[in-house]
């Protein structure tokens, strides 16, 4: 056993974060009888995404063995052991938007010292890198305007905000669109903050 919360050995922080990230987004722990595992659901057609979480998993704990499994349009890449929700203390019944989601102080900290890594995991989750357009008038005549923006989409106000909030520390500037009436995507569009987010994350590929 390597579990680092139960044995107290060190472990890969900047791995931790953006694994924590993939797991609010797009994972969750299967925990019962003879079924212990981490599961992260990648697009099947992103394979650098799915070779990120597969290594950010065995960074984190490296004994545990990995495999993925193939599904209509996604990879699920497993890790297995029970020892998951120790470093996940957020599992629990029910759909994560349905529960509180609320860090440790630990992994606060860490989030605090890989930011980034945070983000780049949440947005490699749940979010995408895509080019919008809109009509602007020029010189009396409507041209097509184009522009990039980075988009966030969860249910869960609590992971919203954990992102958010990172964000804001970053200095990224975000705003955040409803959807149905309720708040559902952030998004990202100003230059200047879309610099930022290609700098230290880029799309998914």
């Amino acid at each position: 056993m390597d579990c680092p919360i139960c044995t107290k050995v060190p472990f890969d922080h900047c791995a931790y974060a953006y694994l924590l990230g993939l797991y609010l987004g797009d994972g969750h722990i299967v925990s019962k009888y003879r079924q212990h595992h981490l599961s992260i659901s990648c697009n099947a057609s992103q394979p650098g995404l799915i070779d990120a979480a597969e290594g950010a998993m065995r960074k984190v704990m490296p004994r545990p063995g990995t495999g993925r499994r193939l599904r209509e349009g996604c990879v699920e890449v497993k890790s297995y052991t029970r020892h998951w929700t120790c470093m996940f203390p957020q599992h629990g019944p029910g759909k994560k938007h349905e529960r509180s989601i609320v860090l440790e102080e630990w992994q606060q900290a860490i989030v605090d010292a890989h930011p980034w890594e945070f983000v780049r995991g949440l947005i490699h989750s749940d979010g995408c890198r895509t080019t919008n357009w809109t009509n602007r008038l020029v010189g009396g005549e409507r041209k097509r305007y184009e522009y990039p923006r980075y988009m966030f989409a969860n249910k869960s106000d609590d992971i919203r905000k954990l992102l958010t909030d990172t964000l804001t520390r970053l200095g990224v500037q975000w705003t955040v669109l409803a959807r149905d009436g309720a708040p559902f995507n952030v998004s990202i569009a100003r230059k200047e903050s879309v610099a930022l987010m290609d700098l230290h994350v880029g799309p998914k590929h």
